[in-house]
C-alpha cells in the first residue's frame, strides 16, 4: 500500500449550487470554501451524496471539480472527489480527471444499480477506479443506506489489502460503531477510517484512535463538530458532550425537513449562502416549512452558534 498520510479533522461534504431553472451555480463556491476554512474544516468531499452528486452530468462534476481546485483557499485545505457512477467507464475518466487537477484524493460509493451483493463484486468497482488514477488515495464511501450494498467492510479490507495499492481507507456512513472500530483496528490502524455520521462523532472518539472524519452537517454546525475533537483532546468531556449533544438537535430539526440534502442545504441560505434549491425529484422546502424550520432552530440557539462567514 502506498503510504497516504491520514486525514486529521473533518472533513465537509458540501452541496451543490444550483441556479432556480436546475444549473450549476460555480459563482459561491469560492465564499463557500473560504467560509469552511474560517470555521475549522479541512477540505471538502465534492460531488456525493450531499452534493447530488449522481444527479450530475460528467461534465458538471468536471467543472466543480476544477471550481473546488481554483477556490481551495489554503495548500492544507483537502479536495477530494466523489467519482462513483452506475457507468464505470465515467467513474474511470472523472478518476483521471481529478488526478490531472491536482486533486488529494477520489471516493466512490457503491453504485445503486446494479445492486452490488458481494464483496468481490466490491472489490472489482474500486479496483477499476482506484487504478484509473495510481498516484491518489482512494477512498470507499460506505453509505448503504443509499445503495443497499450492506456489505461487512471488514471483509472489504481483506479483500483490497495487497490487491489494491492506492485503497487508503473508508468513509464510513453507517450505524454500527462497532464495525467501524473493527475496521479502524485491522492491521494496527493500516487504513484510514473516516468517521462519516455527525450525531455519533463522541462515540467514536471514545472508543480510541478515530482522527479524521467527513460530515454533512458540517456545513452550517462544523464549528460546533470541530469544537467536538478539540474538546476530547483537551480531556474536557462534559463540554464534549454538550457540543455533541447540541448537534444531534440540529440534526433533530432537519430531519423533519427531509434531511441534509434538502433541509439542510436551505439553512445554508439562513445562515447567509443562498446555494438554491435541489435537483427534480427532491422534493424542495416551501417557503412555509422554511419559516417554521427557522423558528426551530431559533429554538435551541443555532444561529447564534453556527458556522459564521
Amino acid at each position: 500500500m502506498s503510504n497516504f498520510e491520514k486525514i486529521k479533522g473533518l472533513i465537509n461534504a458540501p452541496f451543490t449550487p444550483f441556479y432556480n431553472d436546475g444549473e450549476v451555480n460555480y459563482e459561491p463556491i469560492e465564499r463557500y470554501a473560504k467560509m469552511l476554512y474560517k470555521n475549522g474544516l479541512k477540505g471538502v468531499f465534492i460531488n456525493g451524496s450531499s452534493g447530488e452528486g449522481y444527479m450530475l452530468t460528467d461534465e458538471e462534476r468536471i467543472k466543480l471539480a476544477e471550481a473546488w481546485i481554483k477556490a481551495r483557499p489554503s495548500k492544507d485545505f483537502k479536495i477530494i472527489v466523489h467519482v462513483g457512477s452506475c457507468a464505470l467507464k465515467s467513474s474511470k475518466m472523472l478518476a483521471k480527471h481529478a488526478e490531472s487537477i491536482g486533486a488529494d484524493g477520489i471516493g466512490a460509493m457503491a453504485p445503486p444499480f446494479p445492486k452490488i451483493a458481494r464483496i468481490e463484486e466490491l472489490v472489482l468497482y474500486c479496483e477499476g477506479i482506484a487504478n484509473a488514477a495510481p498516484s491518489l488515495p482512494f477512498y470507499y464511501y460506505h453509505i448503504p443506506a443509499f445503495n443497499g450494498a450492506f456489505l461487512p467492510m471488514l471483509e472489504l479490507l481483506k479483500a483490497v489489502d495487497g490487491r489494491i495499492d492506492n485503497f487508503a481507507g473508508i468513509k464510513y456512513t453507517f450505524e454500527s460503531i462497532y464495525e467501524y472500530n473493527q475496521c479502524r483496528l485491522y492491521k494496527d490502524g493500516k487504513y484510514d477510517m473516516l468517521h462519516g455520521q455527525d450525531e455519533t462523532i463522541l462515540p467514536s472518539l471514545a472508543m480510541g484512535g478515530a482522527e479524521g472524519g467527513i460530515g454533512g452537517t458540517t456545513n452550517y454546525n462544523g464549528i460546533n463538530l470541530v469544537a467536538i475533537l478539540d474538546a476530547w483532546k483537551e480531556g474536557d468531556l462534559e463540554k464534549a458532550r454538550e457540543l455533541q449533544n447540541f448537534s444531534q438537535d440540529v440534526i433533530n430539526v432537519i430531519v423533519n425537513y427531509r434531511g441534509n440534502i434538502v433541509g439542510g442545504k436551505r439553512i445554508m441560505k439562513l445562515i447567509g449562502l443562498d446555494l438554491g434549491p435541489n435537483r427534480v425529484p427532491f422534493r424542495n422546502m416551501t417557503d412555509e416549512e422554511e419559516a417554521r424550520m427557522k423558528q426551530e432552530l431559533d429554538a435551541i440557539n443555532f444561529f447564534e452558534r453556527c458556522n459564521k462567514f
